[in-house]
């Protein structure tokens, strides 16, 4: 556009185009249901997991207080320790689970 045609222009006022401005990133939204669900940027001991809780002392559908770790930390046939997020790992907390037997004075056995 040359000067003499922006020089014969009308500025009207107008508002911005609300699309435009610089969207916040998922974790900067809080898009989770629960805080407890979101996965720290940062590296974290499974100490530090097992004590991190996804919700606290918090109704569930039936009323009642429920607590619920983040993290599920279980061991692992070598003995190693693993920490499973409630969410993103919810299918192998549930493979787990099944492993999990009761011999009959109520103790698990794994196997």
């Amino acid at each position: 556009m040359t000067d003499n045609n922006q020089e014969n222009q009308t500025n009207q006022p107008v508002s911005g185009d609300w699309d435009s401005h610089e969207k916040p990133n998922v974790n900067e939204r809080n898009l989770t249901a629960n805080p407890g669900d979101k996965i720290a940027d940062e590296s974290q001991s499974i100490e530090e997991k097992g004590k991190q809780l996804a919700v606290d002392h918090v109704p569930d559908i039936t009323g009642d207080k429920i607590t619920v770790p983040t993290y599920f930390v279980v061991d692992e046939p070598d003995g190693e320790k693993k920490a499973l997020h409630h969410v993103k790992d919810a299918e192998e907390i549930s493979d787990v689970i099944r492993q999990a037997r009761v011999d009959e004075n109520g103790n698990r056995i794994w196997w």
